[in-house]
């Protein structure tokens, strides 16, 4: 017999305690050998083959009008700050947020469902009996805007070129992929090898279509200010680079009446001004130079919406319900700088930040303590391990913190004063158990070398918020800084992972995918310029867990899994978990028309609101 190394006996013992979990495989609800219009995690769709719409959708919506926004959220390598590429989908660079919205995918996520996707440019897809091949059928009217026609060939080009040379988030879900068939001219077929996950191809179908023709004639890199050839419902207009770009409506877009589409992209223009900072962004929102906006400074939500359009009624404040996904905000620590290996060294950084007295004093009262990396859903752990929880984590309990295996590990709560000296002891005796003795105002190793450790921000707001957490570290001993960077520093040196401690916030999918967490959570990501593993994660026992996830043939045991991943994660303090906000705080000009019933699982404002002609001229907008 093969003696397996170590690594390899840990990951076969999780999967061995999984599949005796977990009986059947999973994503098997998903019938072989026939078409099928949709695809889900467990096999459940809610909506029928012969759906005409998505329930959350105003189907009457009418088009036209401007929407000018500062975008909440966005994706790859794009930024809020400055833009220099038109190009979303490879690592170097900054692109402008949305620039998705130019492109067709093969099927798309339903909004009220947390893990269905259904057809878009994929008439159907057939699964082959082993499951490790897909079969597309695409629809023969699909075309880019200049008329030519979208075909496999486009497809198969895209997919082997993201795996290839893409973003991390793209070529991570496809480095299992063998190869992409053109069968014929409107067939795709993508051959995976067997070690994918199951659930991988629910990702993978929502990666943008490029065309061949025009990644031919111009490089696939972050020298693109070409605007891209796409397909989907906007394309690139106007645009100034690092300044302004709007996205504009295709007005003949080939698919306009899919179901996946009825009631959504209804605004004419969707545009987008870049603001070095949030000061600049907010002001130019009080003149109606942005309509709409999210607002994550507390102290502005508080104090700062008292100004006379909003008095007038012309600006509308209002909270819409967040969605039931997974997310976190938290500090990574960078387990590449070899001072922050120790998990007590990380442990005691944690202790240093007060979040009672900066949520008394910085946040209005208005955020909650977050202490797992995935907040405000089912697979954040409480208590102790279930017997199902056990079962996965007892096979790699050599590997594991000891405080896995107890009440799931929390960040206590302070005084609130500010520096809660029971705390700071703890802290301090955690680095001297690691080896950090006092000399002087700072702690050295055995070398005499000071453990230091710099804050990277990227705006003003982060250095107010994080100053009394760096303060709390000197008191212990650390010498710790504060860096502020402009936009694109912040970009490349997140992306080389060239940092000491970094803040971020992520949203998963409601129902995570081994692809989604190995991004940020897997040994194979730990070197992946781009990835989004910054604290340098590399542990073979959470990757057995993370396998684990990916083996769940039902949401019961991803759920056990999930529980299970997070409470290492929580024990190992790679990422600080720092607070959440249950809602979204939005603010809009009274201008805009929206559905009723808000969906559970996205809220992207620019897709399903729509300009409303009666409502802007009452405020002097139309």
């Amino acid at each position: 017999m093969t003696a397996l190394p170590r690594r390899d006996f840990l990951a076969l013992g999780a999967a061995a305690a999984a599949a005796a979990l977990l009986p059947g495989r999973a994503f098997a609800a998903n019938p072989t050998g026939t078409k099928l219009h949709g695809l889900s995690a467990f096999g459940d769709l809610k909506y029928r083959p012969d759906f005409m719409h998505f329930d959350y959708v105003d189907v009457n919506a009418p088009t036209g009008g401007i929407f000018n926004f500062a975008p909440p959220n966005w994706d790859y390598n794009q930024s809020t700050e400055t833009f220099n590429t038109l190009n979303a989908f490879t690592l170097k660079g900054d692109a402008p947020p949305r620039m998705e919205m130019c492109f067709d995918a093969l099927m798309v996520a339903a909004l009220d469902e947390p893990d269905a996707v259904y057809g878009q440019l994929a008439e159907s897809v057939t699964i082959s009996d082993d499951r490790n091949s897909f079969e597309f059928a695409l629809r023969p009217e699909a075309r880019f805007h200049d008329s030519t026609p979208l075909t496999a060939e486009d497809a198969a080009f895209t997919f082997k070129l993201f795996r290839d040379q893409g973003h991390p988030k793209l070529s991570v879900a496809l480095k299992f992929l063998v190869d992409a068939v053109v069968v014929d001219v409107h067939t795709l077929r993508l051959i995976f090898s067997g070690k994918q996950s199951d659930r991988t191809v629910l990702n993978v179908v929502q990666f943008p279509i490029l065309s061949k023709a025009f990644y031919t004639a111009n490089p696939f890199d972050s020298s693109q200010l070409n605007p891209p050839l796409g397909s989907g419902a906007y394309r690139v207009g106007r645009f100034s680079a690092g300044t302004s770009i709007e996205y504009d409506r295709v007005a003949d877009y080939w698919g306009r009446d899919l179901p996946v589409n009825r009631g959504q992209n209804n605004f004419d223009i969707i545009r987008i001004e870049f603001y070095q900072n949030r000061t600049a962004a907010f002001e130019a929102f009080k003149k109606g130079e942005i309509t709409y906006r999210e607002e994550f400074t507390s102290r502005v939500w508080a104090t700062a919406y008292d100004f006379p359009a909003l008095a007038a009624g012309k600006v509308i404040k209002h909270e819409f319900p967040a969605e039931k996904r997974p997310s976190m905000q938290a500090t990574a620590v960078n387990q590449r700088r070899e001072q922050f290996r120790d998990p007590r060294v990380r442990q005691a950084i944690a202790l240093c930040f007060d979040f009672e007295w900066t949520r008394r004093n910085f946040f209005y009262g208005s955020y909650e303590r977050s202490q797992s990396c995935f907040e405000k859903s089912d697979f954040r752990a409480d208590g102790l391990p279930s017997p199902q929880e056990l079962a996965l984590l007892e096979p790699l309990r050599a590997q594991l913190p000891a405080e896995v295996f107890g009440t799931a590990v929390t960040l206590p709560a302070s005084d609130g004063s500010g520096r809660d000296r029971k705390l700071l002891g703890q802290a301090a005796k955690l680095l001297a158990a690691a080896g950090w003795k006092r000399s002087g105002d700072f702690v050295v190793n055995d070398k005499g070398g000071r453990l230091s450790a710099e804050f990277m921000v990227d705006d003003d707001t982060f250095v107010q918020v994080y100053s009394p957490w760096v303060a709390n570290m000197k008191a212990i001993g650390l010498d710790a800084t504060i860096r502020l960077v402009d936009s694109a520093q912040y970009q490349a040196r997140q992306a080389t992972f060239d940092f000491d401690l970094l803040s971020a916030a992520f949203s998963f999918s409601a129902t995570p995918t081994r692809d989604d967490l190995e991004v940020f959570f897997h040994s194979s990501t730990a070197g992946v310029s781009g990835s989004r593993n910054l604290p340098g994660i590399s542990d073979p026992a959470i990757d057995a867990l993370i396998n684990a996830v990916g083996a769940a043939k039902d949401r019961e045991n991803l759920t056990v899994a999930m529980r299970a991943l997070d409470r290492v994660l929580r024990a190992r303090c790679d990422w600080i978990p720092s607070w959440f906000l249950a809602n979204h705080r939005s603010a809009y000009w009274d201008m805009f028309g929206f559905p009723e019933q808000k969906p559970d699982f996205g809220f992207p404002v620019e897709a399903l609101w729509w300009f409303d002609k009666g409502k802007a001229a009452k405020i002097g907008k139309g």
